[in-house]
């Protein structure tokens, strides 16, 4: 037996002609469509007293249209996709294998939940799926591999063999709740009137994705990510950067989490033009959050552009700072130690420091020594010289 509340004005108010705050299921359904109600429905704790009203059927769009959103993304990204681009698992990226291992995660909940009837427990665990796993994770991560690699890469093909399960579990996870929504995605791809996805079952999960040492794995990275993710919009509401490709973080973690990293790509997973993972204690001043103790950033900058002398040093400065090159490595680099002049010493904060060095070798490296520790930014960008 299901039991359910009253439901009530946005206020907590019965509903009355009186108060004029009546609201219909057809007024609601002529506006924003059936899957608004359904979703309103889900979404809300139906045990207890239900409260509906214009500001809560809008905040049930925006849900919608995350699910929506997603539904769209993927059709996109799937687009010509067909059973010889497939990848089998043994052959996939770890970041694969753990959209795999939340798959078969969310399946096992989702059956369970469907047997008891718990639809709103279905909503929140779809919901935190879609917003958090997929468009805010998985596929910011996987943008580039998805535009810019050959379509034969097996990075790509791992990518939208995930995509193409992804799709096919949602849409009928989604079916009992959105189910115009539902339908119109999976018709959008397959576009066969006789095999409605209503008439759909719960597809079996291979049992190899099941991965908890990979899910453990990537809980540590994301937990880093997060903390770096919070210090680059950080640094962009300060005006310090723009997109996250102009920041270079440095990240304090633990020797275990540092370990989780290896053999990823620390700056692809952070969005980013390059990224420093290290054990060691982080600077006073650097970012962290307070629900994530063990993982501090500090974020650098980059503010250069590449010129046709061999080597551009940036130094952006946060403070007034004496700032030296202390070596120079390559095989025909200068002979004798670089030293910034005091003439080049910035005296207020957001004062830039350009270096040019002139050098055939692309291997040139320099340590840079700064002297009160005030550098915010250190960029080094190789480019070949003709010279």
């Amino acid at each position: 037996v299901l039991t359910h509340g009253f439901v009530l004005d946005e206020q907590g108010r019965k509903m009355s002609k009186s108060l004029g705050n009546v609201v219909t299921p057809q007024k609601v359904m002529e506006q924003n469509g059936a899957d608004i109600l359904r979703l309103w429905v889900v979404s809300s704790d139906y045990y207890n007293d239900l409260r509906i009203g214009a500001e809560i059927i809008k905040r049930t769009t925006d849900n919608y249209r995350r699910f929506r959103n997603t539904l769209r993304y993927l059709l996109g990204a799937l687009d010509g996709f067909d059973a010889g681009e497939k990848l089998g698992y043994a052959d996939m990226p770890e970041l694969e294998k753990w959209v795999l291992h939340r798959l078969a995660s969310i399946d096992a909940a989702i059956r369970e939940m469907t047997e008891t009837y718990d639809f709103h427990g279905i909503f929140s665990e779809l919901h935190q799926f879609c917003n958090s796993d997929l468009s805010a994770f998985y596929f910011e991560i996987r943008k580039d591999t998805l535009y810019c690699d050959n379509p034969d890469a097996t990075a790509r093909r791992a990518c939208r063999t995930v995509m193409d399960e992804v799709f096919n579990r949602l849409t009928a996870w989604l079916a009992p709740i959105l189910c115009f929504t539902a339908e119109e995605a999976w018709q959008s791809r397959h576009a066969d009137i006789n095999q409605s996805v209503h008439l759909r079952s719960y597809d079996p999960v291979p049992a190899d994705w099941h991965n908890d040492a990979i899910a453990a794995k990537w809980a540590q990275i994301r937990k880093a990510r997060q903390v770096v993710m919070s210090a680059l919009e950080t640094a962009r509401n300060d005006g310090k950067i723009g997109a996250s490709l102009q920041a270079t973080p440095m990240v304090y973690i633990s020797a275990d989490m540092q370990a989780a990293f290896a053999g990823q790509d620390a700056a692809s997973l952070f969005i980013t033009s390059s990224a420093t993972l290290s054990s060691d204690a982080a600077p006073d001043g650097a970012f962290r959050l307070d629900t994530i103790d063990d993982v501090a950033v500090v974020v650098a900058v980059v503010i250069a552009v590449i010129v046709e002398l061999g080597i551009v040093i940036v130094l952006s400065c946060v403070g007034s700072s004496a700032v030296k090159v202390v070596s120079c490595a390559s095989a025909v680099a200068p002979s004798n130690t670089i030293e910034l002049s005091v003439n080049d010493k910035p005296e207020t904060e957001g004062d830039v420091i350009v270096l040019f060095v002139k050098v055939c070798d692309p291997s040139f490296k320099v340590i840079f020594d700064v002297l009160d520790k005030s550098v915010e930014a250190i960029v080094i960008l190789p480019v070949p010289s003709n010279d």
